[in-house]
């Protein structure tokens, strides 16, 4: 990673059980399930998993999504 890659961050799950992402500084939504995350990240520019900036998963892995 020679580049400088933008901090991802996944919150922990709200009351509806979405979690907030963010990519940088800017919210690009809220996921409900790794699918959305690859989404937003494909969106962001990401097309390679092997590509994609570490994600910083708070309150859980990308295995909870729902309370």
């Amino acid at each position: 990673m020679d580049e400088e890659q933008p901090h991802v961050v996944v919150m922990p799950p709200g009351e509806d059980g979405g979690r907030t992402v963010r990519i940088g500084p800017q919210i690009v939504g809220r996921a409900f399930g790794m699918t959305d995350v690859v989404e937003f990240l494909r969106r962001a520019g990401w097309l390679d998993a092997e590509d994609w900036p570490p994600i910083d998963w708070r309150g859980g892995g990308p295995e909870v999504c729902r309370p």
